[in-house]
């Protein structure tokens, strides 16, 4: 009984915040997206993901154990999602990036630190920083054509993590009042994610349901598989192993539709598998978090 409470304690605030958007909407109050999306994005969670790598004691061996887990993980999922796609006859320019990229924003990064603190935090920003990156260069690829390293060197998270992942190896800090300034910014990362993807679930409009429902469950299912080969190769303890488990499995990414409807690549049909991997993710991450906590 106890475990089961933790699981509720873990993704309660979770999915509450989120309903928090959802339900804002609905009354009809006024919401700038755009704009919160890029306050998050280029101030609240660069400072957070700095913040966070910088005040994590991960251990050199398990820091390149995860990230090449990390790197492992989405290169078998992307082959995967691609053979996928084409059995499937679908337009590759609008399926396979979001079936590939998960929400390890807006939705893994509170999952791990509501589950495993600021440590799992940290093994989180890890994971969401590589996918970030091959996000923005390969996932841009696919949609647009026009995907580029310098296009990635361009967002604030980038160099965030690059910084962080300097001071973390180097066991460097900054000094006391920039790093209260900077966790203060920081904390505004994930309430104001969650939000959003509230939000964003509200205003989206589900089309072809059959097949929106098929397609995320067998992502899921394929993430999920990935995500514990990986981890048993590569030897991961628990936190990170489970971190990556839960980065992994997350559902389609808000992100995939912006993408989408800025490339004109299939928006509508992308919306419907973020709705419904959305929604389907309401069940199967307390289960995971069942088994992981």
């Amino acid at each position: 009984m106890n475990l089961v409470f933790n699981v509720f304690q873990i993704s309660a605030p979770v999915f509450f915040l989120a309903a928090i958007g959802f339900i804002w909407v609905k009354l009809g109050f006024e919401y700038k997206i755009e704009f919160v999306t890029r306050l998050a994005m280029t101030l609240a969670l660069p400072c957070l993901i700095f913040v966070s790598l910088m005040n994590t004691n991960i251990p050199s061996e398990t820091l390149q154990a995860i990230c090449f887990a990390t790197i492992g993980a989405y290169a078998f999922v992307t082959i995967a999602c691609f053979i996928l796609v084409k059995i499937t006859k679908l337009d590759i320019t609008t399926f396979l990036a979001p079936l590939t990229f998960g929400n390890t924003g807006n939705l893994g990064l509170p999952l791990a630190f509501f589950a495993f603190g600021a440590e799992g935090l940290g093994y989180a920003v890890i994971v969401f920083a590589v996918m970030a990156v091959y996000n923005f260069t390969f996932g841009i690829w696919v949609i647009s054509g026009g995907g580029s390293i310098s296009k990635a060197l361009k967002e604030p998270l980038v160099w965030a993590t690059l910084m962080g992942a300097i001071f973390l190896i180097t066991d460097w800090e900054t000094p006391k009042f920039i790093t209260s300034t900077l966790e203060l910014i920081g904390q505004m990362a994930i309430p104001l994610m969650l939000i959003t993807l509230g939000v964003a679930i509200a205003r989206l409009h589900l089309q072809n349901l059959s097949r929106a429902l098929g397609l995320t469950t067998i992502k899921f299912l394929l993430c999920l598989m990935v995500a514990i080969g990986a981890g048993k190769y590569f030897e991961l303890s628990h936190i990170p192993f489970s971190v990556l488990l839960l980065q992994l499995t997350t559902p389609v990414a808000v992100t995939s539709y912006l993408l989408a409807t800025k490339y004109n690549s299939g928006a509508e049909d992308v919306a419907g598998l973020v709705i419904v991997s959305t929604i389907l993710s309401i069940v199967y991450i307390p289960v995971i978090l069942f088994f992981l906590i």
